[in-house]
């Protein structure tokens, strides 16, 4: 029987640290792109900025598709924010929002962005927000008239007569 040498350990080893380290990576990779789809605004587009910094600021509690953030899509795991896709926010709302932790200052950080990227997260909300936002169906002049003689308002004006300036 012939003996090679001295023992190393190292070698008999499977290289696993090796494996390890590609999965870790691999997972770092895939974790990345959570509550990200892609940014749809061009980099020529005066709201690109906001957008950007929407995307790395907001993205984990907050969805708005021009962005390609997806934060607010699993209520279930934990307290999220608003759907900017389906709620219209103001520029002066977003800022305050902004400035002081939401509204109800109770989850989301305050300053989260500060000074002019606030300004310009805040720009694109009020440019992009509410987008899925389907507008009321409100009633037409005549219709209005109806519903208010309906329920005991003033009668519908009469369209035959006319005006005693237009005759």
């Amino acid at each position: 029987m012939r003996c090679a040498g001295k023992y190393d350990a190292a070698r008999v080893r499977p290289r696993t640290h090796l494996l390890v380290l590609a999965v870790a990576a691999l997972g770092a990779l895939g974790l990345s792109a959570c509550g990200s789809e892609g940014n749809a605004l061009s980099a020529g587009d005066p709201d690109y900025e906001g957008s950007v910094l929407f995307a790395e600021s907001c993205s984990g509690c907050h969805t708005l598709t021009p962005a390609g953030t997806q934060g607010s899509g699993n209520r279930s795991l934990r307290q999220q924010g608003p759907n900017f896709d389906q709620r219209e926010v103001s520029f002066d709302d977003a800022l305050f929002a902004i400035r002081n932790g939401g509204f109800s200052g109770a989850i989301m950080p305050q300053n989260i962005v500060v000074g002019e990227d606030a300004e310009k997260v805040a720009r694109f909300l009020e440019e992009y927000s509410g987008r899925d936002v389907e507008e009321p169906n409100l009633p037409s002049p005549d219709e209005d008239g109806d519903l208010a003689a309906e329920e005991g308002g003033t009668e519908p004006p009469d369209e035959t007569t006319t005006s005693p300036e237009g005759e």
